[in-house]
């Protein structure tokens, strides 16, 4: 892509202006973290001057070098033509009030599981301090490890994923937050490693779009690693498996957190016997369930899902 040609000097404000307006022109779709163009326009040019992007008030009368602004609109201009999300062009993102390294081995955070865990799950986690051991499926970019560990200082976590790559990248983030003393990393396909142990926390956040919706995603969302996102004819598998398997991992007390997009109806269809909590969170009360040990099924109550060609392609490895 060619270098975009750059105007007089202007203030970060006009460069602000500028960029929201080539974004609301575009026929691109917002979804990565970031729900408007006013948002995208803000972390693309405070990427481009260097700064945070809560920073960028402070600093909206200031004059843009050319160099700046030739970088923001390059930005810009990558977003639009390419639909990259972002946070694969910054090569960051936030979540719950924390940065985490991205880039396209990982799906962008944007977990509303993060939510709940800044409230510590109460009142459904009846004695958080007692959380000693907590474990995050599916951990992608290690996010949720991260915020678990932020929130539940006590406990030490464990974090899984079946893909090397993303593993690679949640490592990166531990490194960035200094947790890798009190989190443990392993290549898992769910709980297949981790026989013998048991958790007082498990959050989920696992792939759940079904096969018809991965064939029509914006293609924003196709930059991103199809593993992560697909989750079968349906877009339960893994959740079945998690469901199946999950009380042979927790404690007496220990509570279950799974993440399934706006799927409440789906899931309590395919599960009708389940008292599924739904907390309330910024999406709505239709995305996040929670389930207690005693509420769970006997791994023989629950029926098997077909893995998707993708996981059972790494199930082969």
């Amino acid at each position: 892509m060619s270098a975009p040609r750059v105007s007089a000097p202007i203030t970060v404000r006009k460069l602000l202006r500028k960029a929201r307006s080539r974004l609301r022109g575009a026929r691109i779709t917002h979804g990565h973290g970031l729900a408007t163009a006013q948002d995208e326009a803000a972390f693309l040019v405070a990427h481009a001057l260097g700064i945070q992007p809560a920073a960028l008030p402070r600093v909206l009368s200031r004059a843009v070098t050319s160099h700046e602004q030739r970088r923001a609109l390059w930005l810009t201009d990558a977003r639009i033509r390419r639909h990259i999300p972002v946070a694969y062009l910054t090569h960051e993102a936030w979540l719950g009030g924390l940065r985490f390294y991205v880039d396209r081995r990982v799906i962008v955070p944007r977990s509303f599981i993060a939510e709940l865990l800044a409230q510590r799950l109460q009142p459904w986690l009846r004695h958080p301090r007692r959380v000693r051991r907590a474990l995050d499926l599916c951990t992608g970019s290690g996010c949720l490890a991260v915020l678990l560990a932020r929130h539940f200082p006590q406990a030490r976590i464990d974090a899984v994923d079946i893909s090397r790559a993303a593993l690679t990248v949640a490592k990166r983030n531990l490194s960035l937050h200094r947790l890798g003393g009190r989190v443990r990393l392993l290549r898992s396909d769910v709980f297949s490693a981790l026989r013998g142990n048991r958790y007082d926390l498990i959050v989920a956040n696992p792939p759940y779009v079904s096969a018809g919706a991965m064939r029509k995603l914006p293609r924003e969302y196709r930059h991103e690693p199809r593993l992560a996102l697909a989750g079968g004819s349906d877009g339960l598998d893994i959740a079945r498996t998690i469901l199946r398997e999950a009380a042979a991992h927790l404690t007496k007390d220990g509570v279950l957190v799974v993440e399934t997009g706006h799927h409440r109806r789906r899931v309590e269809r395919a599960f009708p016997d389940l008292p599924f909590t739904w907390p309330v969170t910024g999406a709505g009360d239709d995305c996040v369930f929670l389930l207690e040990r005693a509420e769970l099924p006997a791994p023989k109550d629950l029926p098997r899902g077909r893995a998707t060609r993708a996981v059972a392609a790494f199930r082969r490895r």
